[in-house]
């Protein structure tokens, strides 16, 4: 996840219209570059979230998740800086173990305008990128890893599928994820490399200040209005079947659907940069989790 944001009097106003995915500039200390103060926090969060995530998973949990998050934002990262716009290290944000895997996710902050169209594709899908190369070798090790089990009685909490595990699972377990007859029991690798593939089709989604939202903005500035607005009316019959849609689609209301303005709106992609955003729109079809959790309740005898 990266934050974009701009000096824009429309979008200094409203509360609501500010997030984690907007432009501030703050150049006014040590200009294109961090810090000893963002240092210090990027460690102190980082060590944090090593210590939450491991009592979450485990070890080999913790460290694939971890490197799934820093891979996404240093993406970004290095995006930002090689096309000198100004940016902080990543954060990462600690939770509770019992809650969300022992992470919030992970975030940088843009500090300056964006240029052009070519560079905010660069920044908006280097994230997605970097973070689905290393989500591949972690969640095939991590099924390889897994075990089959026959299903039982007993309740408990299903996670969904995609394109991707089901053939990663298919070919690692010879089994489907969606099958009625086994279950699989995750290995904390592959818990990780399914959390790295949910991650990824979040922010790959198409609206506002989502990395996806950057990324169609930058392909088709003139639909992208129109893309935004389908996609996240399709959130609500989704929400039938998996509540944490409805969040999501309150957290997109929330922090608002307007694009930051480019510096240059008129520079066109190049075909490499049209190539970076159809391997974006690529990784999204094959990580989107439609119903992501499913609670299986108990059969009583």
């Amino acid at each position: 996840m990266d934050s974009l944001n701009n000096r824009d009097p429309d979008l200094e106003s409203p509360e609501s219209e500010r997030d984690s995915h907007q432009y501030y500039i703050d150049n006014a200390s040590n200009p294109g570059g961090n810090s000893r103060k963002s240092y210090i926090v990027f460690s102190l969060l980082l060590v944090a979230t090593v210590f939450t995530t491991y009592f979450a998973g485990g070890f080999s949990f913790s460290l694939s998740l971890l490197l799934i998050l820093g891979s996404h934002e240093f993406g970004h990262y290095y995006a930002s800086r090689k096309n000198g716009v100004n940016a902080t290290l990543p954060f990462f944000i600690p939770a509770p173990p019992p809650l969300l895997f022992g992470t919030f996710g992970a975030f940088i902050q843009i500090r300056d305008p964006i240029p052009d169209r070519r560079v905010l594709m660069e920044i908006g899908s280097a994230g997605p990128i970097a973070g689905f190369i290393v989500t591949l070798p972690v969640l095939f090790i991590g099924l390889s890893l897994s075990d089959i089990v026959l299903p039982t009685n007993v309740g408990g909490l299903a996670f969904g599928n995609s394109l991707l595990l089901q053939l990663f699972s298919i070919m690692t377990l010879g089994v489907s994820p969606s099958s009625t007859e086994v279950d699989i029991l995750f290995h904390p690798m592959a818990m990780a490399g399914w959390i790295g593939l949910l991650i990824t089709a979040l922010n790959l989604l198409p609206i506002g200040q989502l990395d996806g939202g950057h990324i169609i903005y930058s392909l088709y500035k003139d639909k992208h209005s129109i893309l935004a607005k389908v996609f996240f009316l399709a959130l609500f019959p989704l929400g039938f079947f998996w509540y944490g849609w409805w969040f999501w689609a309150f957290l997109i209301t929330l922090f608002g659907f307007k694009h930051p303005p480019l510096d240059d709106e008129e520079l066109d992609l190049s075909p490499r940069h049209k190539a970076l955003g159809y391997i974006s729109i690529l990784i999204f079809a094959v990580s989107f989790i439609p119903v992501p959790f499913k609670v299986i309740e108990l059969i009583r005898i």
